[in-house]
């Protein structure tokens, strides 16, 4: 996944605050060859400071890409805590026969079944990344976005994807971890399953109202452009209808000074 800015959050002593030099050096972060923008906050008990620099300003808006699976770990601790779901359970037990079909065949031996939620979010289910997958032309998903060939997908397409390929090892394996857009995808439908909710509502409820995030939320228009602009080395990477189809493994986009409100 692709992080369009930096963000740093750090607690200090409010007689370090000295906001010139704090600008400085922000403003030294931005090369304008990997980092185009940055938003930083700095606070102290009662005291903050909220800083920015390159093509961002306190006001913005931006995409967090892959920190959004932090947001999906936490609404599915959240409904352990509530004893709606277990992380040890099957997540068989969750998703649809076609879903699991074929999900995780490792050198001849069906695995599918043997998948719990602890894999997913732990990247141990062994199951391939879908945006990895080559295709005829020889490249990636991840390649053809980073070319400029914006695409959108649903949830059925990316477990089509990911079932053509092979998976790294059998769930659970001992000392081994891969990281895998797979599993958020179908964590997020899982969080779908147990709520009764679509994963946006899932994470109004859990999320978003409890910490008053109210401009932080899952972009699913890719007419909407409130977002700023993302880069690729030196080069806009406008994908809007991808942004669109990441969902729970990374369509988040965010805006840092309401955390301050």
């Amino acid at each position: 996944m692709l992080l369009p800015t930096i963000v740093y959050g750090q607690t200090l002593n409010k007689t370090v605050i000295e906001e010139e030099k704090l600008q400085h050096l922000l403003e030294e972060t931005v090369d304008n060859k990997k980092v185009f923008g940055s938003v930083v906050c700095v606070s102290s008990g009662s005291a903050s400071w909220i800083g920015s620099a390159g093509n961002l300003t306190d006001q913005s808006q931006y995409f967090i890409a892959s920190t959004t699976k932090l947001y999906i770990t936490a609404i599915i601790l959240k409904l352990r805590e509530t004893g709606k779901l277990g992380l040890d359970d099957k997540i068989s037990f969750y998703l649809p026969s076609h879903v699991m079909s074929g999900l995780h065949i490792y050198k001849g031996v069906d695995y599918s079944g043997e998948i719990t939620i602890k894999h997913l979010l732990s990247n141990t289910s062994g199951l391939p990344d879908y945006f990895e997958q080559k295709g005829e032309n020889g490249q990636s998903l991840k390649d053809e976005l980073i070319f400029g060939k914006d695409q959108k997908w649903g949830f059925e397409d990316a477990i089509s994807i990911s079932k053509q390929m092979k998976p790294n090892f059998e769930p659970g394996k001992k000392t081994k971890a891969h990281y895998s857009d797979t599993n958020f995808q179908l964590l997020g439908k899982i969080i779908e399953t147990v709520t009764g909710m679509t994963i946006s509502q899932a994470l109004s409820k859990y999320i978003f109202k409890p910490l008053g995030l109210e401009k932080t939320y899952l972009y699913q228009d890719s007419t909407d452009t409130l977002p700023e602009t993302m880069y690729y080395k030196k080069e806009p990477l406008p994908i809007p209808m991808a942004m669109s189809s990441f969902g729970p493994d990374g369509g988040f986009f965010h805006h840092l000074n309401q955390s301050l409100n």
